[in-house]
């Protein structure tokens, strides 16, 4: 664990598995309760002076930890390839993605402006400023384990806030990496605070109940997210929640059914589908079902699962035993309930498989909703496909869930297009576009899918309090 400047060591450990194929990486620091409150308190005397740095300084910082970060870049990659399991290529990916945001707030530190508001007194002056919010705890996943560390890590630090991190219990390793670059960087000792545990909820209780905290960041389901909230809300702690999403995939009548289906086998299938952002129901209308399922399918027909490292391979291991279970449930009931398995639909254990977490890519025909895959997250590489016919009717069924992250629009009519991200209750909508995130877009759900933005501009202020000053002259 990284706390007040000191690399501690803790009698009490936890193995970091390779998901691929069983192996130990390492033993990682099994902190707890007593860790959490001695990383809150370092990060409090640290907060007085770091949130009076200027943001020329707190910039020049995040901008060295940017060239840091893009140095080691194959040497993160890798290690993230060991310990998450995506493929080498998409780990290099995430890398850069997580360097755009060191830029990104680097920059944007410069940029926390404030204003003068006109007052009806001619005698009197009214100046906003924007200033840190205080020690900030933050609680990341391990689907992303470099990029969501950078995505909450670089806004708080460019606003002037120091930080508490647990990341998550099966990618630690990474959350290690990136620390001591950040500690290379320059940053002084309380600033940022690295707390590892396997038993991640009595830390999180921590965090939620000590008054020295004023901000709660967390990426995650939204089973954790909602207890979380609940809990800092006894002290009216400040909360960003990244949770679940079950984003719809809509390929319009007017739509190229193989370009859409090009698209849909990419981002469906991003990160072995563990992605909030993927796509967990695809409708497509049905006058062309027929060609977009032929393209989908032959498209995941050919894609190779195996060890990350391995070249060519597209579709790494899931998390654990439990990822597995659960989507062998989803494609089991909805075979039972009359869906038709295009390709897929099985565990892989034989030869390489035998030792790590593996499942077939697999793409359901004529899916319903009376499947648990139409209201479940999945988290998984398969592809439900949904069929429709109307407009208003695919909207609806879209809208039809408590989730309102991400969805995906294929149309070639411009008026459609707008109409439906009018109507679509989802905070990030891509249309004729399976990637629409950028270090300078807000990201960010609707309804249970989350609370405030990550990234651009709402990124940093997440991290501020708004302060008015009336000045009588």
């Amino acid at each position: 664990m990284f706390i007040d400047g000191q690399w501690l060591k803790c009698d009490n450990t936890f193995d970091v598995l390779n998901p691929a194929t069983g192996e130990v990486l390492g033993q990682v620091a099994d902190g707890d309760e007593h860790h959490a409150t001695q990383a809150i308190e370092a990060a409090h005397r640290a907060f007085e002076s770091w949130s009076r740095t200027t943001a020329h300084h707190r910039s020049s910082i995040l901008y060295r930890a940017w060239q840091l970060m893009l140095e080691r870049k194959g040497e993160l990659a890798a290690l993230m390839t060991a310990e998450q399991g995506k493929p080498l290529k998409a780990a290099a990916n995430e890398v850069q993605y997580a360097a755009d945001f060191l830029l990104w707030f680097a920059e944007e530190a410069k940029r926390a402006y404030g204003e003068t508001i006109p007052s009806a007194r001619p005698d009197q002056r009214f100046i906003v400023q924007h200033q840190a919010v205080g020690v900030v705890a933050a609680i990341t996943p391990w689907n992303y384990p470099v990029s969501m560390l950078t995505r909450k890590l670089a806004p708080a630090l460019a606003a002037g806030c120091t930080v508490i991190l647990k990341p998550a219990e099966a990618t630690p390793l990474c959350a290690i990496a990136v620390f001591k670059l950040l500690e290379e960087a320059g940053l002084p000792a309380g600033v940022v605070n690295l707390v590892t545990t396997s038993t991640p909820a009595p830390v999180g209780k921590v965090f939620c109940e000590s008054p020295l905290v004023r901000k709660l960041t967390f990426t995650g389901s939204t089973a954790v997210g909602k207890m979380l909230s609940r809990d800092a809300a006894m002290q009216l702690k400040r909360v960003s929640m990244e949770l679940g999403g079950h984003a719809p995939f809509i390929v319009f009548e007017d739509a190229d059914p193989v370009h859409a289906a090009k698209g849909a086998s990419l981002v469906k299938f991003l990160n072995t589908g563990q992605a909030c952002i993927c796509p967990n129901r695809i409708f497509v209308h049905k006058n062309v079902m027929p060609d977009f399922l032929q393209t989908l399918t032959s498209r995941i027909e050919k894609m190779r699962v195996g060890n990350g490292v391995t070249e060519g391979v597209a579709i790494g291991p899931l998390v654990d035993e439990k990822a597995v279970l659960k989507i062998d449930r989803q494609v089991n009931d909805a075979r039972d309930k009359g869906a038709e398995v295009l390709c897929g639909g099985q565990r892989l254990t034989q030869g390489e498989f035998g030792d790590g977490y593996f499942y077939a890519p697999t793409v359901l025909a004529r899916v319903d909703d009376s499947m648990l895959i139409y209201r479940e997250e999945t988290f998984g590489p398969i592809a439900p496909v949904i069929s429709f016919d109307d407009d208003d009717d695919v909207i609806a069924m879209a809208n039809d869930t408590h989730y309102g992250l991400a969805a995906y629009v294929y149309t070639k009519d411009l008026s459609r297009a707008f109409r439906a991200v009018e109507q679509l209750r989802f905070g990030i909508i891509g249309v004729n576009d399976i990637n629409p995130t950028s270090a300078a877009a807000p990201f960010g759900g609707m309804k249970e899918s989350g609370l405030g933005r990550e990234g651009a501009r709402e990124g940093l202020m997440e991290y501020m309090e708004t302060k008015l000053a009336g000045y009588s002259v």
